[in-house]
């Protein structure tokens, strides 16, 4: 358990940025889930119509540390073969 005031001040902190962290990847989870089932449901229209915000989801992952650069282009890529190929 921490003893001093900062300590205690980091876990505080650390909690509140845990919450926004699981919230965001628990977002990116699922828009991409929602694009594959429709891919795997044929319905390619409405995929491809999701893909924008499945790449603002994780572009938001990106962007506060959640995932690394190259794996948000590597999610960004095959999401959009997938789509493509559906």
């Amino acid at each position: 358990m921490a003893i001093t005031k900062n300590a205690k001040k980091a876990i505080r902190s650390a909690e509140r940025k845990r919450v926004v962290n699981v919230r965001r990847k628990r977002t990116m989870h699922d828009v991409l889930g929602e694009v594959k089932k429709l891919v795997a449901a044929k319905k390619s229209a409405e995929a491809s119509a999701l893909l924008a915000k499945a790449y603002q989801a994780i572009d938001k992952a990106k962007k506060g540390g959640i995932i690394k650069k190259n794996t948000a282009s590597r999610r960004k890529s095959r999401l959009t073969r997938l789509v493509a190929k559906a």
